[in-house]
C-alpha cells in the first residue's frame, strides 16, 4: 500500500501540518478512494483542539469526503474502481444492535467508529480522515454520489447535509407544513435548501438583518430578525417543526412559543455550554417537544444523497488549498465563511510532491 499523505495536529496547541501514514491493507470488503475533496465540519475544529476532551493524537480530521475508488477487496462488491463515492461520520459500527439492525448505525448501542479519531473494531487501530489523500474503508459505510451535482459542493452533504436532512425526515416535512430554521451557517443553509426542496414553507430566523436577502435566495419563504420580539410574536403558535442548528447557547424558550399544538423543535447545533433549561408550562399546556438528532444511518444517508442529486442541491462553499487550514481554522470562528469551507486535495498531492 502507498504511502498516504495528509494533514494532522500532533497536539492542541499545534497547527495542521504535513503527515504521512500507511492506511490498512485492503481486507475483503474494503475499498480504496482516491480523496479529491473534503468539506470542513467545525467538529474538526473542535477535535484538532482537544476541545471535546476526547482526541487522541496525531489526529487527522475531515469526515465530508468525496473521492474515487481506486482498487477494492476479493469480497467488495458494491463498487467497483472509477465509482465516485463518497464517506461520512462513520466508517462502521457494531451492526448487530437494534439501531444497527434498523438501519440507524448513527445511534449503535456499542458506539460507531469516527471516520477518523474513532478505534477500529478489529485492531484498534485509530481512524484518520479525509483531509488525506487516499482512504480505506469497508464498502458498507461507503456512499455513491450522484454524477450530475458538482463535486465539491457534495462533500459537505456527508455531514451538513445528512444532519439537517434527517431530522426534516424524520418530522414529516413536506408541502402545507410550516417549518422554521434557526441560524444560517453551515447547517442552517443546509436545512433551508432541503426544507425548501421538500415543499414546506420555509421561514429563516437569523439575528442579521444582513442575511435576509442570501436566506431567500436559498429558499426561505419568510426571513424573521430573532432579536425583534414583535416580528417573532406574529409567529406563534403557528409552526409544526423547527430546526435548531445553533451552536451557541441561547434560550430556547422564544421559538417554542412558536410551536403549533404537538409541535416539535429538534436541536442540531451543538454548544460548548448547555442552553439553559426551558420553561415547562411552555411545553405542557400545547403538548410540544423538544429533541435532538444525529446525522442519519447509511442508508438514509445515501436516500439523501439521491434526493439531492434529484433537486440539484449542493452545498454554499469556498474553496481552498490545503495548505490554508489553519488560517480558514480562525475564519470559520469568526463565521467569515458562506457557508463551507472545502479542501481540494489535489493541492495536497501537488503539495507533497513539491
Amino acid at each position: 500500500m502507498n504511502i498516504t499523505h495528509a494533514y494532522a495536529a500532533q497536539d492542541a496547541k499545534t497547527k495542521l501540518a504535513p503527515f504521512d501514514y500507511k492506511p490498512r491493507e485492503l481486507r475483503a470488503h474494503d475499498v480504496q478512494i482516491e480523496v479529491l475533496y473534503c468539506g470542513v465540519c467545525h467538529s474538526d475544529l473542535h477535535q484538532a483542539r482537544n476541545e471535546w476532551k476526547n482526541t487522541i493524537f496525531p489526529v487527522v480530521p475531515g469526515h465530508e469526503i468525496v473521492g474515487r475508488v481506486t482498487a477494492v477487496g476479493g469480497h467488495a462488491h458494491k463498487y467497483k474502481v472509477g465509482d465516485l463515492v463518497g464517506v461520512g461520520c462513520m466508517v462502521d459500527s457494531c451492526r448487530s444492535c437494534p439501531s444497527c439492525q434498523e438501519g440507524l448505525e448513527q445511534y449503535c448501542e456499542n458506539g460507531f467508529v469516527g471516520t477518523y479519531n474513532g478505534e477500529d473494531r478489529e485492531t484498534g487501530a485509530i481512524t484518520y480522515g479525509g483531509y488525506s489523500t487516499s482512504m480505506v474503508v469497508d464498502e458498507s459505510f461507503v456512499l455513491r454520489v450522484p454524477e450530475n451535482l458538482e463535486l465539491a459542493g457534495v462533500a459537505p452533504l456527508l455531514c451538513a447535509g445528512i444532519t439537517t436532512y434527517s431530522p426534516l425526515r424524520h418530522w414529516n416535512v413536506g408541502p402545507g407544513k410550516k417549518v422554521g430554521i434557526v441560524g444560517l451557517g453551515g447547517l442552517g443553509h443546509m436545512g433551508v435548501k432541503i426544507a425548501h426542496a421538500m415543499g414546506a414553507h420555509v421561514v429563516l430566523f437569523t439575528t442579521s438583518p444582513s442575511k435576509i436577502e442570501d436566506g431567500k435566495r436559498l429558499g426561505a419563504d419568510e426571513v424573521v430578525i430573532s432579536k425583534d420580539a414583535d416580528q417573532m410574536a406574529q409567529h406563534n403558535n403557528s409552526f409544526d417543526f423547527i430546526l435548531n442548528t445553533v451552536a451557541a447557547q441561547h434560550d430556547l424558550n422564544p421559538f417554542i412559543a412558536l410551536l403549533k399544538r404537538d409541535g416539535n423543535m429538534t436541536l442540531v447545533g451543538a454548544p460548548e455550554h448547555d442552553h439553559p433549561a426551558p420553561q415547562v408550562f411552555n411545553l405542557i399546556f400545547k403538548r410540544r417537544s423538544i429533541a435532538g438528532s444525529l446525522i442519519g444511518g447509511i442508508a438514509e444517508t445515501q436516500e439523501m444523497l439521491d434526493f439531492c442529486g434529484k433537486h440539484g442541491i449542493t452545498s454554499d462553499i469556498e474553496l481552498i488549498a490545503m495548505n490554508q487550514i489553519n488560517e480558514a481554522y480562525e475564519r470559520m470562528l469568526k463565521s467569515d465563511v458562506k457557508y463551507r469551507f472545502v479542501i481540494d486535495i489535489n493541492t495536497l498531492r501537488e503539495e507533497s510532491a513539491a
